[in-house]
């Protein structure tokens, strides 16, 4: 900590500041002093008369530095303060975690110009994005029941909010890379960063923006390779959330994900580079769509555990298939969450190629009433092929 300060302030005339190396190093020293005292003499006031005269001695020269230099930052005391309180818990405490917990600190201190700029760049729709997140993370969650509340076993309120958590954070990710990488208009990056939050999404801005371009065959590219983002976003959550499945539909996924790949790649080579315009997507904290979401979400995870304790595994997957056409993601989540209840691993690894297969047909579906056909043919054929090598990696290679 004396050291970042030090340094940020080597230009400062001798003498002219409250504190630097030494200062700082010694404020740390005398919080271990007062410790040691109070430990000794079993006495804890010491220890914290110690601390409000060093807290009081310290604010009163900062006081006068700050008047002198019109500065307004409070910054430095509270660096100082935490430094003696750190000294204090390394002899009293635990050292590691005092260590640790003054390398932190270091660090913050010496971030301000990032983050100050970070500052800068954030918006107040991202900074709500963030802000949502954190409520439904530390407030919502903790509040809700962790059990099944329907006859059926399939409503769990905190495994529903949990899952939505999940996806929240993984579309708010794909923002902040996007961000972090500037506005990008390069159609490969717009199509796989949009594809992130919305394969979906990204493939119906292309269809529309196919209408008033000649040449859609770059644009095709764009909406295969948001298939592939959206194939790749369904195995990280499968071995993320259920790894005994992915062995179950690991095969048809690849399979599948290199045809898309290819044909993405190669229209795209063949096209050169192409201008995407506004980046496709939407923001991922639109908390209405959140709470339609984990509506959605809860929908069908009651009717899937309703059809599978009524009619078995057939109603597993029939229910997958209307919901993956819906929302890939929450076919997939409804159809995790069998795997720990009973439900056979094969069935359940099944019903998610099932929704990928769906959601697929529904995205070509959604092309064709939003683009023409040079762009929608292209595409469904494409997203065939992908489907007829997928099926036949399933049939070549069962996992048993």
């Amino acid at each position: 900590m004396g050291l970042e300060r030090g340094w940020r302030e080597r230009d400062a005339a001798d003498r002219s500041r409250t504190a630097g190396i030494r200062t700082f190093g010694l404020s740390g020293l005398l919080g271990g002093i007062f410790a040691a005292l109070a430990a000794a003499l079993d006495s804890s006031a010491i220890l914290i008369a110690g601390f409000f005269g060093f807290a009081a001695i310290f604010a009163w020269f900062s006081s006068h530095e700050a008047e002198h230099d019109q500065n307004f930052s409070v910054t430095g005391v509270v660096a100082a303060l935490s430094v003696f309180a750190l000294g204090a818990l390394a002899v009293v405490g635990d050292q590691l975690v005092a260590a640790a917990g003054g390398a932190a600190l270091a660090a913050v201190l010496a971030s301000r110009e990032m983050l100050h700029g970070l500052l800068r760049r954030l918006t107040w729709i991202e900074l709500r994005s963030a802000i949502v997140l954190a409520a439904m993370t530390a407030i919502v969650l903790p509040l809700l029941p962790d059990r099944t509340v329907d006859p059926w076993g399939g409503l769990n309120p905190f495994e529903i909010w949990f899952f939505t958590v999940i996806v929240a954070a993984i579309s708010f990710g794909g923002y902040v890379a996007v961000r972090l990488l500037g506005e990008t208009r390069g159609l490969l990056v717009g199509s796989i960063a949009g594809a992130v939050v919305s394969s979906t999404a990204v493939t119906v801005a292309l269809a529309r923006m196919a209408r008033a371009e000649a040449n859609a065959t770059p644009l095709v590219g764009g909406a295969a390779l948001a298939a592939l983002v959206s194939v790749l976003r369904v195995c990280a959550i499968v071995a993320l959330l259920a790894p005994q499945v992915i062995a179950y539909m690991i095969a048809p996924a690849i399979a599948g994900g290199f045809v898309l790949a290819a044909a993405g790649v190669l229209l795209l080579r063949r096209s050169g580079a192409h201008d995407a315009g506004d980046q496709p997507g939407r923001n991922p904290f639109e908390f209405g769509a959140l709470l339609v979401f984990a509506a959605a979400f809860a929908l069908v995870s009651t009717v899937s555990a309703a059809l599978s304790s009524r009619f078995g595994e057939s109603g597993l997957l029939a229910t997958t298939a209307v919901s993956g056409a819906f929302d890939v993601d929450v076919a997939v989540l409804s159809s995790l969450r069998l795997a720990d209840g009973g439900t056979a691993i094969a069935l359940v690894g099944q019903a998610v190629l099932v929704a990928l297969a769906t959601n697929a047909a529904g995205r070509l579906v959604l092309a064709i009433l939003a683009g023409p056909p040079r762009f929608s043919l292209p595409l469904a054929a494409i997203t065939g092929c992908a489907v007829v090598v997928a099926v036949a990696a399933f049939v070549w290679f069962p996992f048993a």
